[in-house]
């Protein structure tokens, strides 16, 4: 069958872009990329708004508890670590334990993808698992 259209056989348009700089600037995905270093975690990573308001900030019940966004974060990055060093694969599904604000240990499950950047560098996106 012929293309009715030869001149657009290698086009394509496109429609929109966002990019992951732009996530990060909308505050749609936070940059944890330091703290991911000092974790041992070589790729830019970034978690979901999702993550962070949801679990990485702490509840107001918890202040007396010394739960803080930098321990819970790095809860979040160590266990994906743990986790990543058992795969090969871009994809992963792990859990981590946080205090939830009835003071009571919760099994979070979190997935974290790693693709490519805005400019084709491996990169990763940590989120829940009903996140795109």
């Amino acid at each position: 069958m012929n293309n009715p259209f030869p001149e657009q056989a290698n086009e394509f348009h496109v429609i929109h872009t966002y990019t992951r700089k732009q996530a990060i600037n909308d505050g749609v995905l936070v940059d944890v990329s330091e703290t991911a270093k000092e974790a041992g975690i070589n790729f830019p990573v970034a978690v979901t708004s999702a993550v962070w308001g949801l679990y990485i900030v702490p509840p107001v019940e918890l202040e007396s508890f010394g739960q803080s966004v930098s321990g819970r974060l790095w809860d979040l990055l160590w266990m994906f670590r743990l986790q990543a060093l058992k795969t090969n694969s871009s994809l992963l599904f792990y859990s981590c334990i946080f205090l939830n604000k009835y003071e009571k240990r919760e099994e979070v499950k979190f997935k974290a993808l790693c693709g490519p950047g805005d400019n084709c560098e491996p990169v990763i996106t940590i989120m829940l698992p009903d996140e795109d």
